[in-house]
């Protein structure tokens, strides 16, 4: 329940507000028996009110004094409207019989008819008192407050008001959900807000049994921790949960802070698995439906999956395309800046090797420290590059932009460094992977390219050898090999022995 809600500021001021209108009658009334001469008749009764509204006043002082202590220090009052509310109403009504009987009127009477009064309003206003009891239980148990986020039986929001009658919940709709105390007393209580903020999220596949698991997991674990909003702590979990005739059953699980933002998390979350399953071809497993469909284009010989050979060589040929008007294998700088250093014929071979996929806004291709092998051109979309770097016990993060026809990665790929940046899709993007192998390829083809290629690579390292050393994933030695020509050929070298670094 939500406690008393009260304005900021509450102090002494608001403590002589609650005691002008007592305070007052009390001074008019003692003004009056002073000026004005009273017949004996009539001095009971001026004493009997001084002594109703002397007992206001102490009423009121307290109950504004607990408010105004409970308000500077911050604290939720611990009573609900409702419940201080009937508290100050019974009080008075117990000081109202003190009057009467002060007076000498018989209040016996008084007390059978309200005894009648009161059996009468309970059986007229059962539901009413049901809501209010129910929402007393709720208040002291705890169950939820003000702006948490609850599932209380179908329904779910976020608790916007609670009062003696009624809960109301701001759905994800954006519509006000008015529910009674007794029905949410009634029903099963969620609250996604409690014990803490982080609420675990879930999201199910079904995948075809020809995925192996490991990559079936791998792809789903990156998915979440690739989205902002999932939390890194706990880490997410992925694990199969049934098999079936079908495909396999996963569920991925992980933890977010922001349960209001839940449909569109799960949303982001599935968009990125999507895509690294595709990319992966890791297939969803197929409906009874879409199975029947394969089953009678299988049997009518038309390809049910695949690029047939014309597409395969348009395919092949836009990669030649994009590699040639691309940044790989042209200097920035020297007399041969901006030429390509390899012959068409060489551009073609390694363009029947390369792979293309498609990434998502927001994927991370590789992160800064990692050991990579592999380079990548930018066939279409945009990535943003971070570099974080450390100077003074102060760690800076700087960025870059790799836009159409660029590459990025290629250090790790002629060199063995460490990943200088971390490369994020900015968004949807089609990129040109060059893995070490494909590369080893073209370098048996032309063993000149090896000698050019370090050449240039040191050269560059050296003029930026003073921001390298400000990131901390770099050893002296990944450093000193980077900038050595002698080294970073060796290493190329190795490539067409098969070695690894």
């Amino acid at each position: 329940m939500t406690p008393t809600s009260f304005t900021a500021g509450k102090g002494l001021g608001f403590i002589l507000r609650r005691l002008i209108v007592p305070g007052g009658a009390i001074l008019l009334l003692v003004i009056l028996k002073n000026i004005l001469s009273f017949s004996g008749s009539a001095l009971p009764y001026l004493d009997t009110a001084v002594f109703f509204f002397a007992v206001v006043l102490a009423i009121r002082l307290i109950d504004a004094v607990l408010i105004a202590w409970y308000e500077g220090r911050r604290k939720p009052y611990p009573l609900p409207d409702v419940l201080r509310g009937m508290i100050l109403a019974a009080l008075y009504l117990v000081l109202f019989f003190v009057v009467l009987d002060k007076l000498r009127v018989d209040i016996k009477p008084l007390l059978t008819g309200s005894a009648i009064l009161t059996a009468v309003l309970g059986l007229a206003f059962q539901g009413v008192l049901s809501n209010i009891l129910s929402g007393m239980s709720l208040h002291f148990t705890h169950s939820f407050s003000r702006g948490d986020w609850v599932g209380i039986g179908k329904h779910e929001g976020v608790v916007v008001d609670t009062n003696w009658r009624e809960t109301r919940l701001l759905d994800r709709s954006t519509n006000i959900v008015v529910l009674p105390n007794n029905a949410v007393a009634s029903e099963t209580i969620t609250n996604f807000s409690k014990p803490d903020v982080a609420t675990a999220l879930t999201l199910t596949f079904k995948i075809g049994y020809d995925a192996p698991v490991v990559d079936v997991v791998r792809a789903l674990l990156d998915a979440a921790q690739e989205c902002p909003q999932v939390m890194s702590a706990p880490k997410p979990q992925a694990y199969i949960t049934s098999y079936d005739e079908f495909g396999v059953s996963y569920l991925l699980k992980f933890w977010v802070k922001d349960f209001a933002q839940k449909n569109s998390i799960i949303g982001e979350v599935g968009r990125l698995a999507w895509y690294k399953m595709r990319r992966d071809r890791i297939d969803i497993a197929l409906s009874l439906g879409d199975r029947i469909r394969e089953v009678v284009r299988t049997v009518r010989q038309v390809p049910a999956g695949g690029p047939a050979p014309e597409a395969e060589a348009g395919e092949k040929e836009k990669t030649y395309a994009d590699l040639r008007h691309s940044a790989f294998l042209r200097p920035s700088q020297g007399e041969q800046a901006g030429r390509l250093i390899v012959s068409d014929e060489d551009l073609r071979t390694l363009a029947d090797l390369v792979r293309r996929s498609v990434y998502t806004k927001g994927e991370i291709v590789f992160r800064q420290g990692e050991r990579g092998t592999s380079c990548y051109v930018v066939a279409k979309g945009r990535i943003r590059g971070e570099i974080a770097t450390e100077e003074g016990g102060k760690r800076y993060v700087s960025e870059f932009v790799v836009e159409p026809e660029g590459i990025f990665g290629e250090m790790s790929l002629f060199t063995g460094m460490p990943r200088t940046a971390t490369g994020i899709v900015a968004e949807e993007a089609e990129l040109l992977e060059i893995k070490a192998e494909d590369f080893a390829v073209l370098i048996e083809r032309n063993p000149v390219l090896a000698e050019a290629i370090a050449e240039i690579v040191s050269v560059r390292n050296e003029e930026n050898k003073d921001l390298l050393r400000k990131i901390k994933d770099l050893s002296e030695k990944d450093i000193a090999d980077g900038t050595n020509k002698k080294t970073i050929l060796e290493y190329l070298k190795r490539f067409v022995h098969g070695l690894k670094k």
